[in-house]
């Protein structure tokens, strides 16, 4: 089968449906996903196809849904929850932090949990407030949960599919404003693990790290540095917790230099985490301090000045330069 060149969106809905045909357990459900499709019309179709019993509209209730989702689980089926936008889930935070994280470990192993969570994430689609939020520091600080984020549609179509085979609970971030770019998508290749970074762009003089919408950003970024004779070394992080270490760690030893970018505020973000053990893991390799670039310590601004909020590239190049300079 040829690859097929899908908006990440329709590669997000091509996984859903391969999984609803592939096993009768797998259900989805959400606000508005059913007949309408989805504010970003992701799940068009499906219950079109798939019915009602299996594509299920909720009421505007997300701790009732992440609740629903986890008595599913537990009844042998893998429900596929989706919250409507990335700050509509604090409602939810309770079951999926207090319940869904710990049940594995509470009945010693003997009960698994396997439900996605899909959350569309990140800024630059102009929304109002609590529709731009990038939350997944909170739940990668959470032991018992998979956090991960694709960054293009072929990850999106692969790393969903993988996801809802997992027996453990995930949450999946999408980035909503790369909903629409286009990547190809060979549903009929072998993926790499779930949890793998991977270098998308080989370089030499600094490791530049991103992950879900920043690495379009970093991409960007690493051919801006061309230009001048700076050879950017891009790694698509494309896993929050657990995280790929020893990839990262491979980089930054030929290079000898990492920033790490993402769109959710520096202060206590991913960021610091990759920075703290890389540190401890590459003292002796590294030219340079690990720098980090994201957004800044407070709530998501208006509409009309995010572009001022989120890293963009002029940002991460001077991340670069800073990096560089030592």
């Amino acid at each position: 089968m040829a690859p097929e060149r899908l908006p990440l969106a329709k590669a997000v809905n091509a996984a859903l449906r391969t999984a609803l045909e592939a096993d009768p357990k797998v259900l989805v459900m959400g606000e508005d996903v059913g007949k309408l499709g989805g504010v970003f019309r992701v799940t068009d179709g499906l219950q079109k196809d798939f019915g009602e019993g299996r594509v299920i509209d909720t009421p505007l209730a997300e701790s009732g849904i992440v609740g629903t989702a986890i008595g599913l689980a537990l009844r042998g089926y893998r429900p596929v929850a989706e919250i409507q936008f990335d700050g509509f889930v604090f409602p939810a935070y309770d079951q999926i932090v207090t319940q869904l994280a710990k049940m594995h470990a509470r009945a010693l192993g003997k009960v698994k949990l396997p439900v996605v969570i899909r959350i569309p994430f990140g800024g630059g689609i102009g929304a109002v407030e609590h529709h731009s939020e990038s939350p997944e520091a909170l739940f990668a600080h959470v032991p018992g949960l998979k956090v991960v984020a694709p960054s293009n549609a072929s990850d999106a179509y692969w790393m969903l599919r993988q996801a809802i085979e997992c027996d453990d609970p995930v949450i999946f971030f999408e980035p909503k404003a790369r909903y629409w770019d286009k990547a190809d998508v060979d549903a009929s290749g072998i993926p790499g693990p779930l949890h793998a970074a991977r270098v998308v762009r080989e370089g030499t003089d600094l490791t530049l790290l991103a992950y879900g919408p920043t690495v379009r950003t970093a991409l960007q970024a690493a051919d801006a540095a061309a230009e001048e004779g700076t050879s950017l070394e891009v790694v698509d992080m494309r896993s929050v917790s657990p995280i790929d270490f020893d990839t990262i760690q491979r980089s930054v030893e030929k290079t000898g230099r990492l920033v790490v970018a993402h769109e959710a505020p520096v202060f206590f973000g991913a960021g610091a985490e990759i920075a703290a053990r890389i540190t401890e893991r590459c003292f002796y390799h590294l030219e340079a301090p690990v720098l980090r670039v994201g957004g800044f310590h407070s709530p998501y601004p208006p509409a009309r000045i995010e572009e001022d909020y989120l890293p963009g590239l002029d940002r991460v190049l001077d991340g670069v330069d800073r990096a560089l300079a030592y």
